[in-house]
């Protein structure tokens, strides 16, 4: 398979647990496991000049991740999220905020490595603040190929904002609860997961969408037809990550034009695997994905 050149924007930052803090962030899980799938992968972000921020840097060269356009600022600090499992696994979050990477600025540097990218990956959380929106706008202008990963977190986002960040992507990622959520503030009259999915793609003229369904697995609709996984049998350690690892693993092997339904097969295996480990970036070994395969 082709190495693929692909971009990560948004924020970068510490998950902090009630025993301990992991490094963490959509974009950046995104970014760490595409790189772990043999891709030139390098995030666009900001941290702060500290020693949460320098560790972070550290811990994403480490990973062979490009971090050239990680930004540092003087001021305001590398950013924590506060992170509570309940008993099933589930993960709610307290964002700090301000943080560094709410003020990422615009330069030649990002604009142009944005612009020679097979694909762009970016989130909604990161426009909850004016500096980073605006630079985000600016790089969907030069961005080949948008993959858009809604994630909802209240109260840092708004749907006029969603609906522009839809209508500029070329594939977009939901859970099914994000889903149900939007597609009821645009007054769809459907419970149905496929329903809905038709209902965006017609809404935001995008043709390639993604449904997550926790342990249910997940539907796509890709290319006028759709394809389902009914998700994999394990035990749960926590979710952190796990959506993040699953489009990684997704868009892999969708922009290396394998079937689709391979990649929806490959893509619940992995995030099924980083949900029965701890963190959001566990290490996977081919071996593990290719017995979770053949075992359910």
């Amino acid at each position: 398979m082709k190495k693929l050149n692909i971009v990560c924007f948004g924020e970068v930052l510490w998950d902090v647990f009630p025993s301990h803090k992991t490094i963490g962030g959509a974009p950046l899980n995104v970014a760490i496991r595409l790189q772990s799938l043999d891709n030139k992968v390098a995030i666009i972000s900001k941290v702060g000049k500290d020693e949460l921020g320098d560790s972070l840097l550290e811990f994403i060269n480490e990973k062979g991740v490009n971090s050239d356009n990680v930004q540092i600022d003087s001021e305001l600090k590398t950013g924590k999220v506060n992170v509570v499992i309940n008993e099933s696994g589930s993960a709610s979050y307290e964002i700090m905020f301000p943080s560094a990477w709410d003020d990422i600025e615009i330069t030649d540097s990002n604009t142009s490595l944005v612009a020679s990218s097979d694909a762009f990956v970016y989130g909604s959380l990161i426009g909850r603040n004016k500096t980073s929106k605006q630079t985000l706008l600016h790089l969907l202008k030069s961005a080949t190929y948008k993959i858009f990963d809604v994630n909802l977190r209240h109260p840092f986002y708004n749907y006029e904002l969603l609906i522009e960040l839809m209508r500029h992507a070329d594939f977009i990622k939901f859970n099914d609860e994000e889903l149900h959520e939007i597609c009821t503030y645009l007054d769809s009259k459907s419970n149905s997961i496929e329903q809905n999915i038709a209902y965006i793609s017609k809404k935001t003229n995008t043709s390639h969408i993604c449904v997550t369904k926790g342990e249910k697995g997940a539907v796509m609709l890709y290319d006028s037809q759709l394809f389902e996984n009914n998700g994999y049998r394990v035990d749960v350690v926590d979710t952190v990550g796990a959506g993040d690892s699953f489009l990684a693993t997704l868009i892999n092997y969708l922009l290396k034009n394998e079937h689709p339904q391979k990649a929806i097969d490959q893509a619940c295996a992995v995030g099924a695997i980083v949900a029965q480990k701890e963190g959001a970036n566990p290490i996977i070994n081919r071996e593990d994905i290719d017995a979770l395969l053949t075992s359910n």
